[in-house]
């Protein structure tokens, strides 16, 4: 457990700060992301039951009043699905960005590195190059998981919309 703490701290030393930012971005991305596909899993499959329950419960489903209902059910349904996923997908978009930022930082360090020595040594600026690449690949990671996670949510709330939609039918006048 101590080498795999170590192995962080030296990992986001190598990162630089902005590294540490990435990291905590990505958790919170994570986090809904989890809170969400719970929500889909477990608690949207018994909501869904209980509106369409409500709707099959009704004595008229023709009119223009009843045509509201459904659609106010509808809206309801796939309002809670989609609760959250724009924030999450402005989350997966700040990951590059903050990466671009750790890349700004890192060759920042390697220029001061190089005016100070007066020299392109390798060695002097190794530090600074490893602070420009690691951000940026951990801001791709993070983007990368995270759009497939969110384009998925996206998904199976539209999804889920259609399928409401097919099930809370509208009977025909006689």
């Amino acid at each position: 457990m101590i080498e795999i703490l170590e192995t962080i701290r030296d990992f986001t030393e190598t990162g630089g700060q902005v590294l540490l930012i990435i990291g905590g971005l990505i958790f919170v991305m994570w986090l809904m992301i989890l809170e969400r596909a719970m929500y889909v899993f477990v608690t949207h499959k018994q909501y869904k039951n209980a509106v369409i329950a409500k709707w099959m419960a009704r004595k008229e489903r023709s009119s223009w009043n009843a045509e509201q209902i459904r659609q106010g059910m509808i809206s309801r349904v796939s309002l809670k699905l989609s609760t959250g996923v724009p924030i999450i997908q402005s989350l997966v978009a700040l990951c590059p960005l903050l990466g671009l930022m750790g890349t700004v930082t890192g060759m920042i360090e390697v220029f001061d590195v190089m005016a100070i020595s007066g020299s392109g040594n390798a060695r002097s600026m190794a530090s600074g190059v490893s602070k420009a690449t690691i951000p940026t690949m951990a801001g791709m990671v993070g983007a990368l998981s995270g759009v497939f996670a969110s384009t998925w949510l996206a998904r199976t709330a539209k999804k889920e919309k259609a399928s409401l939609e097919d099930t809370l039918r509208m009977e025909r006048k006689s």
